[in-house]
């Protein structure tokens, strides 16, 4: 497999394998395609939740709890005020 780097990205694999973390330009490819799973998996993680608190609160609408805006913002600062007296 051959891959185009930009400049800017073939300097940076470039100076990665000069500061002697990485042995060759390969492993700087490596190291990059994992991280960058990584962080997609993380993201899914984070909208998969995401999508389980929102659903949450559709059904807990559907079921009449909801509560007035006002209100909620108002426990809120409450709950704050009483963090920052600690």
């Amino acid at each position: 497999m051959n891959v185009s780097l930009t400049p800017q990205l073939e300097e940076l694999v470039k100076r990665k394998v000069e500061s002697g973390l990485y042995n060759s330009a390969s492993e700087v490819m490596r190291e990059a395609l994992r991280l960058m799973d990584e962080r997609d998996r993380i993201q899914e993680m984070k909208m998969a939740e995401l999508r389980k608190e929102v659903q949450l609160g559709i059904d807990s609408l559907e079921k009449g709890e909801a509560r007035e805006g006002k209100q909620v913002f108002a426990n809120l600062r409450e709950k704050i005020e009483a963090i920052n007296q600690v």
